[in-house]
């Protein structure tokens, strides 16, 4: 249990006993609510990690005050302290009793991070970040000093000391282990470093600072490692999105960012993040994948990625369907590398992937309004401009929305040969989610009309599925035929059977290849093997 008495702006006082995690705001949900202007819906929360009691602001306007300092981390609480939030001072009464603090053996074996992460408790790497930003101003050095690696090799030698004076706190781990962890969680991005240093690891899922999870091979596995707490996770966003000039607080609790080497990053705090802050890390991979991976990965065969080749280069419109995680953006990318080098192209993207490899490219991303509400510029701003910069083709990272429209438009009037992913489950599903996305425009259109136009705009369709066992794979490509009867019609070409782990062709000539033999364009007939 932890004590507080509790002084009120009127001058009422009564103590306060309850078990932790104690939170604190003007929200009535609440177990200390403090009614005034100057407190936040969910302000503070008192916690209790390895025996200690902690508290830490939750990004309030006007701050937690700890014995008279804004506190900029999540601090330890001891007897007699005193807390002001807002008009309110609650003075520290009683705190859990300190837990014994396992000691490890005098020489521990060299072990990976995760597993070393593990053995150092949390209570310690928080004494040992609370006591380097008492000894350096992190916030003011960052400002006015030189870089990262100075202000880490600075870092270094005031733990040096710190520890040093600390030799029986301290004594039981490794010296340069503990350094290297609270480092990189006062510079960098704690645990998470090692895990995107991991090649083996594509995406990185923190639901709270004790439960991290990878994605690899396809497949989610929790860690073992975790952040020392809420406040480093807090401390951690606040280093992505700054730099970006992006802000995240209690008014504004979701950001999109991405980290220098491009990977995409989305992060949640309270209050509608109700566990804790989270981030999602979509990385960006350092290799770049060929077609001839995919086809050694069981993604499709080698007749398949021919059919796809031989579309993109005669200038075929497609789209590419698919959930979360099936692959859309690397199928994307592969694709693009069949386009003649001659051809002038302009990506379009929400949030900058794709890393094309051809030398006649102009890349163009988004931007989310500032915190005024002023400067945003959506993909369709960015798409009608693009149509005047003379492009031969155009790739759109995701349609989402109105710019599908837009999206067609151009593909229908001169840009043939471009390309776009959407989030859908099958061929069928991605033609109703396009004439939902088209609707959104606002143009008016009966729906006979939208319909016409998806089928004369796009010519084909390539679905992605990611299987139980983590693979990802082509599980169908499909002809955008004509308007029958008032439905799209879909001519399946090849598909995948599940039973028999195979891909399979449908025999059927594509009308749009029949089109191109008779106008003398030859017709490789491997790919339908």
């Amino acid at each position: 249990m932890i004590e507080l008495d509790v002084t009120y702006e009127n001058g009422t006082k009564k103590k306060v006993i309850l078990p932790p995690p104690i939170k604190i705001g003007k929200g009535e949900e609440n177990d200390l609510v403090i009614k005034s202007w100057r407190v936040s819906k969910h302000h503070a929360t008192i916690t209790r990690d390895d025996g200690f009691a902690f508290i830490s602001d939750n990004y309030s306007l006007l701050g937690v005050f700890l014995n008279g300092r804004k506190i900029q981390t999540q601090q330890k609480l001891k007897i007699g302290d005193e807390i002001i939030i807002g008009p309110t001072k609650m003075k520290v009464l009683q705190v859990p009793k300190k837990e014994q603090i396992s000691r490890l053996e005098t020489n521990p074996k060299v072990e990976p991070i995760s597993t070393a992460r593990e053995q150092v408790p949390n209570n310690i790497l928080r004494i040992l970040h609370g006591e380097l930003i008492s000894a350096m101003d992190l916030r003011k050095l960052k400002s006015t000093h030189g870089s990262t690696n100075e202000l880490r090799q600075r870092a270094d030698e005031v733990l040096d000391q710190i520890i040093e004076e600390g030799t029986e706190r301290f004594s039981s781990f490794n010296k340069e282990e503990l350094k290297k962890l609270v480092i990189d969680e006062a510079f960098g991005l704690g645990p998470l470093e090692d895990l995107l240093k991991d090649e083996e690891v594509s995406e990185i899922m923190v639901n709270s600072h004790k439960d991290i999870y990878v994605e690899r091979s396809g497949r989610l596995q929790r860690t073992d490692v975790s952040f020392s707490g809420e406040s480093a996770v807090l401390s951690v966003i606040d280093r992505i999105v700054s730099p970006l000039g992006r802000r995240i607080d209690e008014n504004s609790p979701m950001v999109d960012a991405r980290l220098k080497d491009g990977s995409r990053v989305n992060a949640v705090i309270p209050p509608i993040a109700l566990k804790g802050a989270s981030i999602n890390i979509r990385k960006f991979s350092k290799k770049i994948l060929g077609v001839k991976a995919l086809i050694e990965k069981g993604t499709l065969t080698s007749e398949m990625a021919s059919f796809l080749n031989f579309a993109v280069l005669n200038k075929m419109n497609i789209l590419i369907s698919g959930g979360t995680g099936t692959g859309k953006t690397t199928v994307l990318n592969i694709l693009t590398a069949a386009i003649p080098h001659s051809e002038r192209l302009i990506t379009i993207e929400d949030a900058a992937e794709l890393q094309l490899q051809h030398p006649h490219t102009v890349s163009l991303e988004a931007r989310p309004a500032n915190a005024e509400g002023q400067g945003q510029v959506t993909i369709r701003d960015l798409l009608r401009n693009a149509l005047r910069m003379r492009p031969d083709r155009i790739v759109v990272g995701e349609c989402r929305g109105a710019e599908a429209f837009d999206m067609l438009s151009a593909m229908n009037t001169g840009h043939e040969g471009s390309l776009s992913t959407l989030h859908a489950n099958s061929p069928r599903e991605a033609l109703n989610r396009l004439e939902t996305m088209i609707l959104m425009a606002s143009m008016e259109l009966p729906l006979a009309a939208i319909r016409e136009h998806i089928a004369s705009s796009v010519d084909f369709i390539v679905q992605l599925t990611r299987l139980n066992d983590g693979r990802r794979i082509v599980s169908s490509i499909v002809e955008v035929g004509g308007v029958d009867s008032g439905i799209i019609q879909l001519q399946e070409l090849y598909t995948y059977k599940k039973a028999t782990n195979t891909f399979s062709y449908s025999g059927l000539m594509p009308s749009s290849f029949e089109i191109l033999r008779e106008n003398g364009q030859p017709i490789p007939q491997t790919m339908f093997i």
